[in-house]
């Protein structure tokens, strides 16, 4: 994992930014173990899905790609914590 250098200087700093650093860690072991893939897989296939709603004179209009098969799988593992 890329990281920045981050720059705390107080103690309840420091210790919040490990939290959260530990917490995404975790999460993303989480995920490659649930789903077999890796995180940088799952980022970069996921991130060319998206969903756009638009409100029109009060007709709502909702547009999506329809997800492959193997992300839909992916997706299916991690809501049911599966393999």
């Amino acid at each position: 994992m890329r990281a920045r250098p981050i720059y705390h200087h107080l103690r309840q700093s420091i210790e919040a930014h490990l939290t959260i650093v530990t917490a995404a860690l975790a999460m993303a072991r989480w995920l490659e173990t649930t789903t077999g893939w890796s995180i940088r897989r799952l980022i970069t296939t996921a991130r060319r899905y998206r969903t756009i709603t638009i409100n029109i004179a009060g007709h709502t209009l909702t547009a999506a790609d329809p997800l492959p098969p193997d992300l839909t799988q992916t997706l299916h593992n991690i809501h049911h914590d599966t393999k």
